[in-house]
């Protein structure tokens, strides 16, 4: 048995091409054009790079880019002053500040201070707080955890009823996946680095997200026959045969699982077009609650 590959590519293209048609809809109309605002705080090349990457697809989509770098000896309050400037700056739709910040940074206070109407990486305490609550509705779901969602749903993975485990419990993968997989009637376990018998209780599930961040963790044997696999991992290994000297896995070890599964993620990929596609629906839809 060989998994159908679940092609993050192509479904993120989808979901981009039908945000850049709203876009030119809303900007004919004379309506808000939508507005990313990205903070940077620092010189971590990764996190320049991954600035410069939601920029870029602001501009394929039609939507508009701000970016605001502060130098890593930045203090306190003068990233939480340009949030607060972001927040009143009407032509801003949404705003994401880059995480990790430099340590001196406390990064709560000025994530907590993201109007929630602008909160597009879904990361506010009142977005995850209604994102818990049955009967209530976040106005943002973090991007990455919406992304792995979406791609199960678009390739027909039945979520209802289903027995799903997720590894990994942080607060901007594991955690909200978990909620959305309960808020669509699945009944989850969480798995993490105190779990008893880990492979057994991964083999019970029928849907596996994996967002641990160890090296191709999840073997073949842990997987249940025909179980559909979201692999969050990025993990870099050497690898002579690349011009970089390395290449990219994720948390699952993707030539066994690809024999026992149903369908699974690529790595890359899979879910990482997925995080910036839905970046990009999150702003949009910033801009119609401010300006419907």
């Amino acid at each position: 048995m060989t998994a159908q590959l679940i092609d993050g590519k192509l479904i993120a293209q989808q979901v981009r091409d039908e945000v850049a048609a709203t876009v030119a809809k809303r900007t004919a109309a004379g309506k808000m054009k939508p507005t990313l605002a990205t903070v940077l705080v620092g010189d971590r090349p990764d996190s320049a790079a991954y600035v410069a990457s939601k920029g870029k697809a602001c501009q394929e989509l039609g939507m508009g880019s701000i970016s605001e770098h502060l130098p890593a000896s930045a203090t306190q309050e003068e990233v939480e002053a340009l949030v607060k400037r972001l927040n009143a700056d009407k032509t801003v739709s949404g705003i994401l500040v880059q995480l990790p910040m430099p340590s001196n940074i406390n990064e709560e206070r000025v994530l907590s201070l993201i109007n929630i109407e602008k909160d597009v990486d879904g990361f506010s305490p009142l977005n995850i707080g209604r994102l818990a609550q049955k009967g209530r509705e976040p106005l943002f779901v973090p991007c990455t955890p919406y992304g792995c969602i979406y791609l199960l749903e678009k390739s027909g993975v039945k979520i209802e009823g289903a027995n799903a485990v997720v590894l990994g419990r942080s607060n901007i993968v594991g955690m909200p996946a978990a909620l959305l997989l309960i808020g669509k009637n699945a009944t989850v376990t969480v798995c993490h680095s105190r779990t008893k018998d880990l492979p057994g209780t991964v083999r019970q599930a029928d849907i596996i997200i994996a967002a641990i961040g160890k090296i191709e963790m999840v073997r073949g044997d842990w997987i249940k026959p025909g179980a559909a696999i979201i692999d969050v991992g990025i993990n870099a290994v050497p690898d002579a045969t690349k011009k970089s000297g390395q290449r990219l896995v994720g948390d699952v070890n993707f030539a066994e699982a690809k024999e026992v599964a149903g369908f699974i993620t690529p790595v890359p990929g899979g879910v990482g077009p997925m995080t910036i596609a839905m970046l990009m629906k999150n702003t949009l839809r910033a801009a119609e609650i401010q300006d419907p």
